[in-house]
């Protein structure tokens, strides 16, 4: 396998006229919630380039979210098979050439597949923000922009493109299947409250006696139907035995026991979700359900879910405050604070006053 490195100016380079783009790569892994934010501008490039074939090169757990949208060529790589993996990608991309390799993740892995892509025009983040030495793999930069939001910053893209306009939507496709998965679970005519309570980041999550006290405060006050989500993981596992014998109303543990769109389904069906920044949340944004995100140890303004900014339970400030003597405002953007018993400054007043406000609302 040979490695070359882009070494085209990138002072010198003309503007990217979209009329030209007929073949575009796109390449973004990970994670299922990045896939989320990653949709809208791909659905922004759909509609103003019609003509255009895109092509997504996708980690094979996010995948399972998205391979039946119309319109997109997946290739799949699959980290788990090592070089291998990459040896498939070439084989899938044997003899085809794009017009231009949209580089949307910082992680030396997605950069070693970059250079299996042939492209001339190799767009990535600006050298600000492009971590992991990013700014090498690519010949071309979006423009620097601070402190946005993560979907914000992927439409940088689109916009190096020249397409001003930003459609905010995702249309993840749902299977009979899981629609008929969620109706089983679902009681007729009962709002429902999902907790998706565990993030692949364990210093993000809550405690269980606060979802605990969340889920019993639902069913109290409002009649709600409570279920639990999540991944197949031992963390979230544990999680959901001990909220499931926590709780003083019995609830419904789907943790570990459904595909991507057996949750998709489940969270579409949700009156509102309770979850810390992971997946689930941004999967519950794809659906147009409100999340109360619990926020402590990164910044919302960051990674919050992007359509429920007014119900996100904020801590980090005062988070960041207590660890650095500094504030929000004068520290780095994307600052986290990953000190055990942070998020334990978000209380359960916090969370069902949020509550309160969806159901009220």
């Amino acid at each position: 396998m040979t490695w070359t490195f882009n070494q085209t100016m990138k002072s010198t380079a003309s503007p990217i006229d979209p009329s030209k783009l007929r073949d575009i790569c796109l390449l973004r892994l990970s994670a299922v919630g990045d896939i989320c934010h990653t949709l809208p501008v791909v659905r922004t490039l759909q509609a103003a380039l019609p003509e255009a074939r895109i092509t997504w090169i996708i980690g094979k757990t996010e995948y399972g979210l998205v391979y039946d949208i119309p319109g997109i060529e997946f290739v799949v790589f699959d980290k788990t098979k090592g070089l291998d993996a990459y040896l498939d990608v070439k084989r899938r991309l044997k003899g085809r050439r794009f017009d231009i390799l949209l580089h949307m993740q910082m992680s030396l892995r997605a950069s070693a597949l970059s250079l299996l892509i042939p492209a001339p025009i190799k767009l990535g983040f600006d050298k600000q923000r492009a971590k992991d030495m990013q700014w090498l793999f690519t010949n071309r930069q979006i423009t620097h922009q601070p402190e946005q939001h993560v979907i914000d910053s992927f439409f940088g893209f689109s916009e190096a493109l020249g397409i001003t306009e930003h459609r905010y939507q995702w249309a993840i496709p749902v299977p009979e299947e899981a629609r008929a998965f969620a109706q089983q679970h679902i009681t007729a005519n009962q709002p429902v409250l999902v907790i998706s309570p565990c993030s692949s980041m364990a210093y993000r999550n809550w405690h269980v006696a606060g979802y605990a006290a969340v889920a019993d405060y639902a069913v109290e006050k409002y009649q709600m139907q409570v279920i639990l989500t999540g991944g197949p993981g031992g963390i979230e596992k544990q999680y959901g035995e001990e909220i499931s014998q926590a709780v003083t109303h019995p609830l419904i543990n789907l943790i570990g026991k459904t595909s991507l769109k057996q949750l998709l389904a489940i969270l579409a069906k949700a009156r509102v979700v309770v979850a810390p920044d992971a997946g689930p949340a941004h999967m519950a944004t794809a659906v147009n359900t409100p999340v109360i995100g619990l926020y402590a140890t990164t910044n919302p303004d960051r990674a919050r879910p992007y359509l429920s900014a007014d119900i996100t339970v904020n801590r980090y400030p005062e988070a960041v405050q207590d660890k650095y003597g500094k504030r929000v405002t004068d520290m780095p953007w994307g600052t986290r604070v990953r000190d055990p018993g942070t998020m334990d400054r978000i209380t359960v007043e916090d969370v069902t006053a949020m509550l309160d406000k969806v159901m009220q609302s």
